[in-house]
């Protein structure tokens, strides 16, 4: 399957309702992603190199809200002759089969298993690493706290969780700034005006953001007292935890 351009939102009315990882969003996702979100290249090329770093021999790596499985694959890559297995895990079918068959073009050794679940139902053991490649902000945010304390505990002593978000802020002319920057961000990477505002709708129901202090008192709850900020671009930002 090849990775189209994402036109989705570029006719008035395109993709009413709320926005869904449908076979429409998995045919454009990595365009999307790779043109919505500032230094996603970067955090997904770092999760790589947290994962050489980090992942033990036999143990398990989950990745959390999969998608297309570029953090999966970059993992992968890292960990060859460790014998860990990796468990990239969404709830899109659409989303999970391309990853698989993105995933099926690289030989290696780490086996991976794809499995089509719901995330909050997922258990933890032996786990080294785990990624919450912006995932958590689409779960409601009474369901934040008791996944992140199951991840906890299924985490093997220093163990990692990289958990990558959107954030809002509390001051005003700081999330209007950053709200600015935003949009000229995704304007240079082409998208226009009534795509900007068609896709704002369609998600803003679905993607909840909580700000930077929210995370570390949510992480700090759930046991990690090692939390703090690895990247952020405007109002996007990855986070390490260490257990």
């Amino acid at each position: 399957m090849t990775n189209q351009q994402d036109t989705l939102f570029a006719e008035p009315g395109e993709h009413q309702g709320n926005f869904q990882f449908d076979s429409r969003v998995a045919g454009v996702f990595g365009d999307m992603i790779r043109r919505s979100v500032p230094g996603y290249t970067q955090i997904i090329n770092t999760i790589g190199e947290i994962a050489d770093r980090c992942v033990t021999p036999g143990s398990n790596v989950y990745d959390l809200g999969c998608s297309l499985g570029a953090a999966t694959l970059a993992i992968r890559r890292k960990i060859e002759g460790r014998n860990a297995h990796i468990f990239a895990i969404d709830n899109s079918e659409p989303m999970l089969m391309r990853a698989e068959e993105n995933l099926s073009a690289y030989v290696s050794d780490t086996k991976v298993f794809f499995q089509l679940a719901d995330i909050r139902n997922q258990t933890f053991e032996n786990a080294s690493l785990v990624v919450l490649n912006f995932t958590l902000q689409f779960l409601p945010p009474n369901d934040r706290d008791t996944l992140l304390a199951r991840i906890y505990q299924g985490l093997n002593p220093g163990g990692i969780l990289v958990l990558s978000e959107k954030l809002k802020f509390e001051g005003g002319d700081i999330q209007a700034l950053l709200d600015s920057l935003h949009l000229d961000f995704k304007r240079a990477n082409g998208y226009s005006e009534l795509e900007i505002s068609q896709k704002r709708s369609a998600i803003e129901n679905v993607l909840i953001p909580d700000t930077l202090e929210q995370h570390k008192t949510r992480l700090n709850q759930a046991g990690f007292i090692q939390a703090d900020l690895w990247f952020q671009c405007f109002n996007f930002a990855s986070m390490v935890a260490i257990k």
